[in-house]
């Protein structure tokens, strides 16, 4: 493991918990590394799992529902309830968020099962400097988790900035630098990593002697271009009770049904 005040990185080659958080007051999770379904306890009812499969082929069986799914290399999915891994030689990263904590009881945030992939060559949203991004697995609701593919062309030099939550991700594909005021470190293709947050208030001592935010933070590319895949623990996009495709395009009269009150479900 290599760590500044910015950036973690991990080593791949153990199987087991790598980023332990479950006791985060707003985002409880915990981030393992899954090497041929080992690595990681019995999946609990009570928290969801966000899945990407790195090398190889993932199997996941939602017991009891005839679920039986493959994730391939560079394929991603989310599950809840009870399920296992299958035995099936594969290795990928498990982001286990907790629904009983932190800021998930407010929407009742529940993961939906779901499977999709590969990534494609580039993002479908443009990020910044030149970087563009897709949203793999969005939130269900305003303030839910979601799960992103960022794409950073070659000869990319991000502007440095912060994250209000922890990003957690591997690189996917490519090669770059991460580049922060505490020291840089190499982003290599399979590098599992942890962005830490910056929580508005803590500074750390750069290099130069000047205070910087914790994760303060871009990323770098060269000749070759890089694919990141990020977890986000949060999200101040998504829909809403009252503003979401279904009720806003119900019409009474001329009026969607999001601005008559007397008749939403309560």
């Amino acid at each position: 493991m290599r760590e500044n005040s910015s950036f973690i990185s991990f080593d791949r080659a153990e199987a087991g918990l790598i980023f332990d958080q479950g006791s985060h007051k707003e985002y409880p999770l915990r981030y393992y590394n899954v090497i041929d379904g080992q690595g990681m306890h019995t999946p609990r009812e009570s928290a969801s799992y966000y899945i990407y499969c790195y090398e190889g082929v993932t199997l996941l069986d939602r017991l009891g529902f005839r679920w039986l799914c493959h994730v391939h290399q560079h394929q991603y999915a989310t599950i809840t309830g009870k399920w296992k891994f299958g035995q099936i030689n594969g290795k990928c990263i498990v982001i286990e968020v907790f629904h009983e904590r932190g800021i998930y009881p407010q929407t009742k945030f529940m993961a939906q099962h779901m499977i999709g992939g590969p990534i494609e060559a580039e993002g479908r949203l443009k990020y910044i400097d030149g970087c563009t991004d897709s949203l793999l697995i969005p939130p269900v609701k305003m303030g839910d988790p979601c799960l992103n593919h960022l794409h950073f062309p070659s000869k990319i030099e991000q502007t440095p900035h912060t994250h209000p939550s922890h990003r957690i991700g591997i690189v996917a594909k490519g090669n770059g630098k991460c580049i922060t005021p505490f020291g840089d470190l190499p982003l290599t293709e399979g590098m599992i990593f942890v962005i830490k947050e910056w929580d508005g208030t803590s500074y750390d001592t750069g290099l130069d002697g000047e205070m910087y935010p914790t994760g303060t933070h871009c990323f770098q590319t060269f000749d070759e271009s890089m694919d990141v895949i990020a977890f986000h623990p949060d999200s101040d996009f998504g829909a809403t009770d009252i503003d979401h495709p279904m009720i806003n395009r119900t019409i009474v009269d001329g009026v969607s049904a999001n601005q008559i009150e007397e008749i939403r479900t309560k």
